[in-house]
């Protein structure tokens, strides 16, 4: 098992940037990346930024190429993402997860483990 908590959630103007942080604990060693996803109302939820476990690759969606980044801690078993340029769309519950799988994915499927959730709202 492999627990999840996100943090850093909030509200912010357009244009701003906010960071969350995801810490990992539980059997954290099993993992072999962590993902970032979004879920909007009414919408489903939707890739964000993965990084496999020893940070040496990373996967952006189109949409935050550039403007997001999910650097890793590994003493602190945390995954970050900075969020740079908020859009109005970027307004979502944001989700970290763990995947076993030994390919970096864009997929929620192979994705084992879901943190809470963390709210981001952005104001325009």
């Amino acid at each position: 098992q492999v627990y999840l908590v996100e943090s850093g959630g909030g509200l912010v103007q357009a244009g701003g940037s906010l960071t969350l942080s995801c810490a990992a604990s539980g059997r954290s060693d099993s993992s072999r990346s962590i993902g970032w996803f979004r879920q909007a109302p009414g919408k489903e939820r939707e890739f964000v930024a993965s990084i496999t476990w020893g940070a040496r690759t990373t996967l952006y969606a189109d949409s935050v190429k550039g403007r997001f980044a999910i650097p890793k801690d590994n003493a602190k078993n945390t995954v970050y993402l900075h969020m740079n340029s908020l859009k109005p769309e970027g307004a979502a519950i944001y989700y970290c997860a763990s995947s076993l799988s030994t390919l970096i994915s864009r997929a929620t499927r192979e994705y084992n483990f879901w943190g809470q959730g963390a709210q981001v709202t952005v104001h325009s």
